[in-house]
């Protein structure tokens, strides 16, 4: 799912729901739209979406002593975020245990 901001025709990031083979095309649409919609009010907007996933990538690199108290409380308030969009995402729906969002930002 692309989530497009602004009425532009450029979407900022997307997201996707895995490892639910069977569920409806329409409902998997409406499960990322909800994820979307959830992850950008709890951290405020689309580009801070994009700005904590560039974090987060930058974290994967980086050395233990280099992480910066930013750095960290970036990663909290995105756990924190990705938990409650995640628990919208799925609301309402029967799926099996090990489904998953996956969120891109776009270049």
């Amino acid at each position: 799912m692309q989530l497009e901001q602004f009425d532009d025709a450029t979407p900022l990031f997307a997201v996707e729901l895995c490892e639910c083979p069977d569920l409806p095309e329409a409902l998997r649409l409406k499960a990322q739209a909800r994820y979307a919609r959830t992850l950008e009010r709890q951290l405020g907007s689309a580009e801070a979406v994009c700005q904590a996933l560039r974090t987060l990538e930058q974290l994967e690199e980086a050395a233990p002593e280099n992480i910066t108290d930013e750095a960290k409380q970036t990663y909290h308030r995105w756990s924190k975020a990705a938990r409650a969009a995640a628990e919208s995402g799925l609301q309402g729906l029967a799926l099996e245990e090990g489904s998953y969002f996956t969120v891109h930002a776009h270049a």
